[in-house]
């Protein structure tokens, strides 16, 4: 049974992606809590999409997705922040209209400046092709994002629960809100080579969504998010290895595989104290 489970990391090129799918596990499901709580997933998926022409014209210039990770990131968060708060067409509208221009530039750049890039995987993943130099830049990148909510994670907190009481004590609110969406496009940037702009969301959302389902408490939510978060990382990264699986869609699964038993014991849960009553 050992030798099962450590066949997979005799060969380099797994240790570095077990090492991409722990951090995209860990970043992602700690910020899927507070994405969910402030109904941000459609701009998650927004940040997700515009990251596109940046990485063709990166790319273009020579760079890795690593490399562009968080000066692409940084941009995509102040631009999307700038824009939806003066805007007044609404936030949906506002994200709907960045989402779909800037997919579709990304593909209009791939095509004029004849990027060389396998549109696969960059879609849906290829965490089995990391380098060693993007793990460095995908660790840092984890790191940071976990360092800046373990500092202001009360304010930010405070914050998501209730933006207007927040500004009323004094709090930066826009400071927090940029500094959230800064955190949010740094993680779904660094886990684009492991499950690809289309399957980010998953890993945002689906583990944080099953947490919410078993849990009573935000705090215990995020801990619980993590776990299922790493689960579905790891147990993917296996399916892929051994079933010969595409390494993204098979995490995105094992997470929807955890939300359908979170959903069926918070329905055991419901009527068994239903009944009691």
């Amino acid at each position: 049974m050992i030798e099962i489970l450590t066949e997979p990391f005799s060969y380099n090129f797994m240790v570095r992606s077990l090492i991409a799918a722990v951090t995209s596990g860990i970043t992602l499901s700690l910020l899927g809590p507070f994405t969910i709580n402030r109904n941000m997933g459609f701009m998650a998926d927004a940040i997700a999409h515009a990251t596109l022409p940046i990485i063709a014209v990166g790319v273009f210039l020579g760079f890795s997705i690593s490399e562009l990770g968080v000066p692409a990131s940084i941009l995509i968060a102040i631009f999307l922040g700038y824009i939806i708060k003066n805007s007044n067409i609404g936030e949906d509208t506002a994200i709907g209209i960045i989402f779909s221009s800037f997919f579709a530039l990304g593909f209009v750049l791939i095509s004029v400046l004849e990027v060389t890039v396998n549109l696969e995987d960059l879609l849906f993943g290829q965490i089995l092709a990391v380098s060693r130099f993007d793990v460095f830049i995908i660790l840092g990148m984890c790191i940071s994002v976990v360092s800046l909510i373990t500092i202001f994670f009360k304010q930010l907190v405070f914050y998501s629960f209730d933006p207007v009481g927040a500004e009323v004590k004094g709090l930066n609110t826009n400071f927090l809100n940029y500094l959230f969406l800064v955190l949010l496009s740094v993680s779904i940037v660094a886990s684009l080579q492991s499950v690809g702009i289309i399957l980010v969301l998953s890993l945002l959302l689906i583990p944080a969504a099953s947490a919410k389902l078993v849990t009573n408490t935000f705090h215990s939510s995020i801990f619980v998010s993590i776990l299922f978060g790493l689960i579905s990382s790891v147990s993917g990264l296996y399916c892929s290895y051994f079933l010969n699986l595409p390494s993204g869609p098979s995490m995105s699964l094992m997470a929807s595989l955890i939300f359908i038993i979170c959903f069926f014991i918070n329905k055991i849960k419901k009527n068994v104290a239903f009944f009691n009553n």
